[in-house]
């Protein structure tokens, strides 16, 4: 049973992960985006209704499968599935489907299926690379609003003490101002904020010039070093857990087979010993006095 039982999980590794796999699992979901998309038009989905959602439980049963298959691909330790936070997401979105209670609500059991196109994420090592570097990133960038939320209400109280008289509907109270001031961060029509007052006040630009310097260049640009160095740091990361994760793999492997590759190691230590110790006999070293003899002595109680 045990030959037959490992052969059943390499069989279910090479499955989980080949390229033709994780490619039909990404058309199914694919495929499952557009059903979902049909079932929006009432013309549709009166006409074929019951065959789109026919399509959503073949689409489910797919998904199932598909864990089954990677749970069973960790062999006797089927809980390291579980360690991959994806996989838990992927196993709760599948899950929740048979959660007494969902499937009757239609809301929520749309929802479900909704977020089953969100599980393209965890087919692409990329997507996840990215959406883990925007939340190491979320830290830093907390803090770059708090920036930006103050240079906007400083500016805000400047362009209220001055504008305030002159164009009131975008500078008559500090909300407003504030208001007026995201939209000049987007560089959107600002011109036309600034042309409002300038008129009135001839220096205006320099207000204007150095606001969209400071917020719109400089903050712009410093929350994109924050994101590369995000990217970064988690490319590190995954890369010691890659190395940590290859390590646990080669000692299931050791437990699976017995120490087979433990037994080739020591094997090929015992070779170089034999290799060594035919080397001190050629050379006449164990002719040599009593000190120079403890090496072969230590050689051979090593190897007995």
């Amino acid at each position: 049973m045990a030959p037959l039982r490992l052969a059943m999980v390499a069989a279910c590794k090479r499955v989980a992960e080949s390229t033709r796999f994780q490619l039909f699992i990404l058309g199914v979901i694919v495929v499952n985006a557009v059903v979902l998309g049909l079932e929006t038009y009432d013309a549709i989905d009166e006409e074929v209704g019951s065959t789109l959602n026919v399509l959503n439980d073949v689409f489910l049963g797919i998904f199932v499968v598909e864990i089954a298959i990677r749970i069973a691909a960790h062999g006797s330790r089927p809980q390291d599935y579980f360690k991959n936070g994806w996989n838990v997401f992927d196993f709760i979105i599948i899950g929740g489907a048979f959660v007494p209670g969902l499937r009757q609500n239609t809301t929520a059991l749309r929802v479900l299926r909704l977020l089953r196109i969100v599980r393209v994420v965890s087919l692409f090592p990329d997507l996840r690379f990215l959406i883990r570097g925007m939340a190491a990133s979320l830290p830093p960038i907390g803090s770059m609003a708090m920036l930006t939320s103050l240079l906007i209400y400083i500016y805000g109280m400047l362009g209220w003490i001055l504008y305030a008289d002159t164009n009131p509907a975008h500078w008559g109270d500090i909300g407003q101002a504030m208001l007026s001031l995201f939209i000049v961060l987007t560089l959107e029509s600002w011109p036309e904020i600034m042309g409002e007052v300038i008129g009135d006040h001839p220096w205006a630009w320099v207000y204007f010039v150095s606001y969209v310097l400071i917020a719109s260049f400089l903050l712009i640009n410093m929350v994109i070093a924050i994101l590369i160095n995000s990217l970064e740091e988690v490319r590190a990361m995954e890369a010691i857990e890659k190395r940590l994760e290859n390590r646990r793999a080669e000692r299931d492997a050791d437990g699976e087979l017995g120490g087979k590759a433990a037994a080739e190691r020591l094997l090929r230590i015992r070779e170089a010993l034999d290799e060594l110790e035919d080397e001190l006999h050629l050379d006449g070293h164990l002719e040599t006095p009593k000190g120079k003899r403890d090496g072969p002595r230590m050689i051979r109680r090593f190897r007995g």
